[in-house]
Formats: structure tokens, sequence, C-alpha cells
């Protein structure tokens, strides 16, 4: 397991260069410079969404990078690396770190959580999992079915959490997740300063994820 990762992203940034197609900086060449500028900038790792993008970026900066796949289905809510099929394809880069809906909704073909974990851990055991949860029940489903990080990613994207800031209440749902379960947690969520980013790591998380080229509709 690619533990080095984790151990580089301690107490640090990750920054994400998303744009997708309908957005003026898509593209693969315009991700990898943002993704220098993150460099640059003193970031720890990139999150990027897409083969096309995940290749190029790691072909011009040294960061790790948590990978995803935003995909459409008709019968599920579900876009982020949905199912298999998105692990396959981002696993053409060898990204040390994948990143996943771990939310409750319904996922396309009647597929599941678990069973797409088990496949990432049977297919690519040494590729790290990261979480993406909307509430402190899926962060304790997360850590029992085996991921490796646990991000409050989705939280304020779905209809149980839309509205709610993750800086209520000092951080009130940060805390929650953080005395649920063991994982390392990666604060995100409107992280807007320098200030609230050190109070995420004081409270306890492993680093803070900065949105810093993201669309509107999700992480």
């Amino acid at each position: 397991m690619t533990e080095s990762m984790l151990t580089t992203i301690k107490g640090k940034l990750v920054v994400s260069c998303q744009a997708l197609e309908q957005e003026p900086l898509h593209g693969a060449s315009i991700m990898a410079r943002m993704a220098l500028a993150a460099q640059q900038g003193g970031a720890a790792a990139v999150r990027a969404n897409g083969l096309a993008d995940v290749v190029a970026i790691q072909q011009q900066v040294a960061l790790p990078v948590i990978a995803i796949i935003k995909r459409d289905y008709p019968d599920s809510e579900v876009f982020i690396t949905a199912t298999e099929r998105e692990v396959d394809e981002l696993m053409a880069a060898r990204p040390p770190m994948i990143a996943m809906d771990a939310t409750d909704k319904p996922r396309s073909a009647g597929g599941s959580l678990a069973r797409q974990v088990a496949y990432c851990r049977r297919q690519y055991p040494d590729l790290l999992l990261m979480a993406d949860i909307a509430s402190v029940a899926q962060a304790r489903q997360a850590e029992q079915l085996g991921f490796d990080v646990i991000g409050m990613t989705l939280y304020c994207y779905t209809e149980e959490s839309r509205g709610r800031m993750l800086a209520e209440q000092d951080f009130a749902f940060l805390r929650e997740v953080l005395a649920a379960v063991s994982r390392p947690v990666i604060a995100e969520g409107n992280v807007l300063t320098p200030e609230m980013a050190a109070r995420c790591l004081a409270l306890g998380c492993h680093a803070v994820w900065w949105a810093g080229l993201l669309p509107v509709r999700s992480r």
C-alpha cells in the first residue's frame, strides 16, 4: 500500500484542479499548468478529474494525485468514480489514490460500494482509496469497508446536508467525523482562509483540501 502518500500530505494542503467540458479552463494542458501553480504555491498533492488530466498532471509535477472520474449515469445520482469501469480507466495512469462517492445513494446497475471496494482491493492491492462522504454514518461505513482516507467532500451537496457549511459551530461536523473514525480525515468544504485551514489541522485532520478550481456542481 502506498503509505508514503499519506506521509507526504500529512499536515499539508491538497489542491483540486478540475474543469468540466463546458467550462472555459477545461483541458488537460491547462489543468497541468494549474497543478504546477499549486506545486509552486506549496501544495502537497492534487486532486484531478479524468484520465487525460491525471496523465498530464503527473507528467508536469511531482505531486501525488488523487484521481477521480466524474461521469453521469441515467439510473443513479452517483457520479464520482461511480463504478469499477472508472477505476480501471484511471489505473492506466497508476495514481497512488482514487476517490469515489461513498454516500448511500443507489448506484448504477444495482452496483454497491462494498463490491466496488472489494474489486479495488482484489485488482489493485497497492491503491489507496478515499471515501467522499456527507454524513457521520457514511464515514463509519467507509471505515468498515476498508477505505484508507475519509473526506467530507460531499457534505453540503446531498439532500440531507445541502446548505450546510463545514465551519459551522467551530467545525462541528468535522469534529464528529474525527471522533467517529480512526482513518485519516481530510477536511474539505468552504475552507476559505489560512486560519480556517489551521483550525482544521489543530482539530486533528490529516490534511486540508482546497478547491482551487472546481465546477459548482460538486467536488
